[in-house]
């Protein structure tokens, strides 16, 4: 099968993959995404070995893909839960109403900041990626080149460190 033969297939079948992508994840720019990545990946199997039943391919190739992205935010969705207590959960998105308030969350910010600082620069990398770029774990993991179980036990790590400093900073 030719590589201009999947050309014909994905894009005649583009809006039906991209539709059932959307329906899987729920979400327009995660379909996009993993539309792109199914036909990298079938570009790469093509190169690698004939495929007779091309559609067929491409739609399952697709929906792996989505269900693997699901899996992996089932993850770290459940992990992120495990990992930080309730009590802390409630209290990070609330609004700083006193000056007491925002002294101590400059205070957690510096201190933060310093114990951030003395991770690796892997885990420094996992950190950024994960929490202000909102890669998912296995994103990660394959920009890193390391195992999904390592990110998972870094991010727990850290998340640990800095549960330890807003507990020591509430409790000197």
């Amino acid at each position: 099968m030719s590589l201009s033969r999947f050309n014909q297939v994905f894009l005649s079948q583009r809006l039906v993959l991209l539709r059932t992508l959307q329906r899987m994840v729920n979400n327009h720019s995660t379909a996009e995404d993993l539309l792109q990545e199914t036909y990298l990946r079938v570009t790469r199997a093509l190169s690698e070995r004939p495929i007779d039943h091309l559609e067929p391919f491409v739609f399952q190739t697709a929906r792996n893909l989505a269900l693997d992205h699901l899996r992996s935010r089932r993850i770290q969705s459940r992990t992120l839960q495990e990992d930080v207590p309730m009590d802390v959960l409630q209290s990070v998105a609330s609004p700083v109403t006193a000056p007491e308030d925002a002294a101590h969350a400059e205070q957690l910010l510096e201190h933060l900041s310093v114990s951030l600082g003395q991770l690796s620069a892997r885990q420094q990398q996992i950190f950024i990626l994960s929490r202000l770029h909102g890669c998912s774990y296995q994103e990660i993991a394959d920009q890193l080149q390391v195992s999904l179980s390592t990110v998972q036990k870094e991010l727990k790590l850290i998340m640990a460190i800095c549960i330890g400093v807003a507990e020591r900073l509430d409790h000197p």
